[in-house]
């Protein structure tokens, strides 16, 4: 097949404007230039990607599968001219970077340790948020790259990649009835306030299992809750092991019920964003602090 990206381009902005016009306009080409291409696409493939019959083109079944390896082909062409641009761009002075709060911090800390000595005159950001925060950072560019527990999908302008999974304990205050229990079942957790992580917004929250349930956006805030009696909780494995607030958690056992829910954290950054030597930096970096990274 010799199809082309112009070809490519000219059919997903069509798909996705509504008309081969509004196409046009976008691309800025002749509205001849972008039928005329997504015209020999179809030759080329052998199928329609359109039908026609009506006063503004719709997409066949064909066409609609089509969109999605064609959207797909793009995003990656993007990526490797990123990277390229990366290549032969010079380093950035300024870096801003947007975190969970409950990242495993001492290996973050050892990572910007290791910036700032290959970096020594770089300017860094650091903020804090949740999922939605983070994202909007990050698409709105005032974030250059983002670490995120991933819970739902990422917008399509973004690009995002898993580092590593995070193993969630089940913990409460010393003093707490549920401490006595050596196996704890579900029908032991119901009886009692579960606090449960939910974002900001409460766009994306895990599922409780206990009927009596909080929410909060903050895991450190919900270990400290947990140390006071307030109810149990999953966290993070690292919150667990910190000694700001691990001396004050009881560690339960879960030998008795569905293992706790798994967390991914990723990275994310806007597609349309360089790989400049800071990213590079980073990427490569995090493969040696986490290297079972899936």
């Amino acid at each position: 097949m010799q199809w082309t990206l112009e070809q490519l381009k000219a059919f997903v902005e069509a798909a996705e404007s509504g008309s081969f016009s509004a196409a046009a306009r976008k691309l800025g080409k002749a509205q001849s230039r972008v039928s005329t291409a997504i015209a020999n696409l179809e030759i080329d493939l052998g199928f329609d990607l359109f039908d026609r019959s009506a006063k503004l083109p719709v997409l066949t079944d064909a066409g609609r599968e089509m969109l999605v390896d064609a959207k797909a082909i793009l995003q990656q062409c993007q990526r490797m001219n990123s990277r390229a641009m990366a290549v032969t761009g010079g380093e950035p002075i300024s870096f801003n970077v947007a975190m969970d709060e409950a990242v495993p911090m001492q290996t973050f800390e050892t990572l910007f340790e290791r910036m700032a000595q290959q970096f020594p005159e770089l300017k860094v950001t650091i903020l804090n948020g949740s999922q939605d925060d983070i994202a909007t950072w990050v698409t709105e560019g005032r974030a250059d790259i983002g670490f995120i527990f991933r819970v739902k999908p990422m917008e399509e302008t973004l690009d995002w990649y898993d580092i590593v999974t995070v193993k969630q304990t089940l913990v409460t205050a010393h003093t707490h009835p549920l401490a006595e229990i050596a196996h704890p079942h579900e029908d032991d957790l119901v009886k009692y306030r579960q606090l449960v992580i939910r974002d900001r917004l409460g766009y994306s929250q895990e599922e409780p299992i206990s009927p009596r349930y909080w929410h909060i956006d903050s895991y450190y805030y919900i270990s400290s809750l947990v140390s006071r009696g307030l109810g149990w909780a999953f966290v993070p494995e690292h919150i667990v092991h910190n000694d700001w607030i691990g001396h004050l958690l009881k560690e339960i056992s879960t030998a008795e019920l569905s293992s706790p829910p798994l967390l991914t954290l990723s990275v994310i950054k806007r597609k349309a964003r360089a790989w400049d030597k800071v990213m590079l930096w980073i990427d490569a970096t995090l493969n040696t602090l986490f290297p079972d990274q899936s």
